[in-house]
């Protein structure tokens, strides 16, 4: 719980996350050990070398004190000048003032270490060249002005294991992001064709990578094969239950329609229709799309074709909106079962509203098709309810329900959730009835 406020931070998907696991502890470990190497070589080293080089600078300026005129100290630094590789030159005009660049390092040490060395006044300046030092000694004869090599009070090259350091992590981070993305790849195979099978498509998939994942692997195929035996047995199933429901059905319209006609036989007629709408609805729903592959199809065409269809039957069906979406705009969808799921909930808004408006949102990850009607529509605790088959709500819901036998949002929820996608029923703004959101995954 302490940690939750981070997860809003962190990348949400697997390879992300590895990557991240993989690249913290490179930069981490980049960083201490640059921390460490600046501070035991820019300053420890730093430090001792000019500690050491000031006791020849003050050697310098005893020997230059012991002169007994200014002639003859110019002299004595003349000859120290070569014998400790120093520039010393007395009276200099330039104006000495202690000085460093921002991103020197080193400098700071340097220039902290001659200050400790030489309480009596010393001024360093490190801006003007990167390779010398000038600084400015007080003698008893006057300033002096002491120029050296820079690499006599610091380390000669010390970027050199830093980016030696930073080269091999990047030429590590390389290979280690090369043989993470093969590792990550059977991972999102499988989630590929995974979530290619909720959305009711089956695509090639052979489990590979390393033994946990084949595991998961062979344990999804394993699902997958007894999804498509148990949809192959209700297909012969039901097969064979309308070839054996609707012969003896036949038989009892042809026996009725052999008797004299009188109230009896006609109640019969009816009960045998009855059965056999029943028996039509059953298999429409069992059989919702099963068998049906998913293939590209332009989807306003479909609902505009159905929308006509309804139509000439002397429905009120208006297309009022469509966003997001062009008619020429192809998807992989089942176009049946679309279809099928779109005529029911259109028929359940006619049946119970009268009147049926629809309209079309696309979006980047998902195809939604709304139903409104203005009918008494379906209260909040009983919307879950109407999507369970041969559900019966409240009189108010059913009072002109006519023909119905409670499938019709079962068969579009069904439809829905082969395309990965959902039914949601929720109350028109526009029209104050029911409003019946298809949703399919793009």
């Amino acid at each position: 719980m302490f940690f939750a406020w981070l997860k809003k931070f962190t990348p949400r998907g697997i390879y992300a996350r590895a990557s991240l696991i993989l690249l913290l502890p490179i930069v981490v470990i980049q960083i201490v050990v640059s921390i460490i190497f600046v501070q035991r070589l820019y300053d420890d080293v730093t430090a001792q070398m000019t500690n050491n080089l000031s006791y020849e600078l003050r050697y310098v300026v005893e020997r230059i004190n012991e002169a007994e005129s200014e002639a003859e100290a110019v002299g004595v630094a003349q000859d120290l000048s070569q014998e400790f590789g120093l520039s010393i030159l007395f009276r200099d005009d330039e104006e000495a003032a202690t000085s460093r660049s921002f991103v020197d390092l080193s400098g700071r040490s340097i220039i902290a270490t001659l200050e400790e060395q030489f309480p009596e006044g010393v001024e360093v300046n490190l801006s003007r060249s990167w390779r010398r030092v000038l600084l400015w000694l007080p003698t008893d004869h006057g300033q002096i002005r002491v120029v050296f090599q820079r690499s006599r009070v610091s380390a000669r090259n010390p970027h050199q294991l830093l980016v030696l350091t930073l080269s091999t992590s990047i030429l590590l981070a390389i290979i280690s992001f090369i043989f993470l993305r093969n590792q990550m790849r059977p991972i999102r195979r499988l989630a590929k064709a995974s979530s290619a099978f909720g959305k009711g498509r089956v695509v090639p998939y052979r489990p590979s990578g390393a033994l946990e994942v084949r595991a998961a692997g062979r344990a999804f195929l394993d699902m997958r094969h007894r999804i498509e035996r148990h949809i192959e047995q209700r297909t012969m199933m039901l097969s064979g239950v309308s070839h054996d429901l609707r012969s003896p059905l036949t038989r009892f319209k042809l026996g009725l329609s052999m008797l004299e006609q009188s109230d009896d036989v006609k109640a019969l007629e009816e009960d045998v229709n009855e059965m056999e709408r029943l028996l039509d609805a059953f298999l429409e729903f069992a059989r919702s799309d099963v068998g049906e592959e998913a293939v590209e199809c332009a989807l306003l065409p479909l609902v505009t074709a159905s929308i006509a269809d309804l139509r000439r039957g002397g429905g009120d069906v208006q297309l009022v909106e469509v966003r997001g979406i062009e008619e020429t705009d192809m998807f992989m969808l089942r176009p049946v079962g679309v279809r099928r799921a779109l005529d029911n909930l259109l028929m359940n808004a006619l049946r119970y509203g009268g009147a049926a408006e629809v309209s079309i949102t696309a979006t980047e990850r998902t195809l939604r098709i709304s139903v409104e009607d203005p009918g008494p529509g379906i209260p909040k605790a009983d919307r879950e309810e109407a999507l369970k088959p041969f559900s019966r709500l409240v009189p108010a819901r059913n009072q002109n329900r006519g023909s119905g036998v409670g499938l019709g949002l079962a068969i579009a929820a069904d439809v829905a959730r082969t395309h990965g996608g959902a039914l949601k029923l929720g109350r028109s703004e526009r029209l104050g009835g029911l409003q019946a959101d298809l949703i399919l995954a793009r």
